[in-house]
């Protein structure tokens, strides 16, 4: 069992913070009480009532402070083992975060290419690490289900067919740009969707400075934080620490607000289409059960479910 979002975002405002919703300083006003035995309490009562806060971290690398060319990003090139490390350091924040907002299972998705840059063993001990690919159309929060109170994405980045990182992409470099009902859209804006229709919330993203504003004007109650700004091929990025810190804190901040606790509304139909570099993947993509090639690089694709947007991608930009 989960806690409600009402429990729960007051719980995590009195851990997180001295302040609870309605402005009362718990605090000062148990001030003859330490406040590690405040919060003990709070998480044992929680805890004798079967609820715990569930956690999913989605880490991804492209979006991981200052990373600027591709060999930063792959196996066995010059850069790769640094930015490994970093990715690690900031799924290493984004979970200190979620358990100092009292979170007590988190699970956290190696989201990026082969899915095995994560460095395990510098995880909190208490954390479940998903390594490889499952197959499931939903890959990068595979095994996410409607248990967990939040969705964190770490180390994300701008999608395809937009300029706000060096490398903005979708899923591969199949699509040129990808719109799901007229909007371009991002791996963020998918794993989003996907997890709102099994009512998780997404709390919190880091990432490049154009994704994180994008966020916030899709959805005002999101905690964001910028891990870099795009210009061109180059990247302008704070220090490394700085990043991890805002990470930690927003994470923590995003688990205590109330607002941010509720997962966006699902429309009720979706309409994608797929504008592909190469127009051979146009073609291919046009056989795919229900998708229609409509121009040379172009795959149109309707559906009122949700999964189906993620199955047809799954097979369409091969991911």
């Amino acid at each position: 069992m989960t806690t409600s979002p009402q429990s729960a975002a007051y719980a995590r405002t009195c851990i997180c913070s001295t302040r609870n919703p309605s402005g009362v300083d718990i605090f000062q006003v148990l001030c003859h009480v330490p406040r590690e035995v405040i919060i003990l309490k709070i998480l044992v009562q929680y805890r004798d009532q079967g609820e715990i806060m569930k956690v999913y971290i989605s880490a991804d690398i492209e979006g991981t402070c200052g990373i600027t060319h591709w060999d930063e990003a792959e196996k066995r090139k010059p850069g790769y083992d640094l930015y490994a490390e970093a990715m690690t350091q900031e799924v290493i924040a984004a979970c200190e975060g979620a358990l100092n907002a009292g979170a007590e299972h988190i699970v956290v998705k190696d989201a990026h290419w082969t899915a095995r840059n994560i460095l395990a063993e510098k995880l909190p001990h208490d954390v479940h690490l998903i390594r490889g690919w499952s197959g499931h159309p939903w890959a990068m929060i595979q095994e996410i289900d409607e248990t967990f109170d939040a969705l964190i994405m770490t180390g994300y980045h701008s999608g395809a067919g937009t300029g706000g990182h060096p490398l903005a992409h979708t899923m591969t470099l199949v699509p040129h740009e990808i719109r799901i009902n007229g909007a371009i859209t991002s791996e963020f804006m998918i794993n989003r969707m996907a997890a709102a229709t099994i009512g998780v919330p997404t709390v919190f993203i880091s990432g490049d400075k154009a994704l994180c504003d994008s966020a916030r004007a899709l959805d005002p109650t999101i905690h964001t934080f910028a891990t870099m700004e795009g210009i061109g091929g180059s990247t302008v990025a704070p220090h490394p620490n700085v990043a991890r810190s805002g990470i930690r804190d927003g994470i923590c901040a995003a688990l205590q607000d109330s607002s941010a606790l509720k997962a966006p509304d699902v429309p009720d139909t979706f309409h994608m289409e797929i504008l592909c570099t190469k127009q051979e993947d146009a073609f291919n993509g046009g056989f795919y059960p229900g998708a229609e090639q409509i121009g040379p690089h172009t795959v149109s694709f309707q559906t009122d479910d949700f999964f189906e947007i993620t199955r047809a991608l799954k097979f369409i930009v091969k991911s």
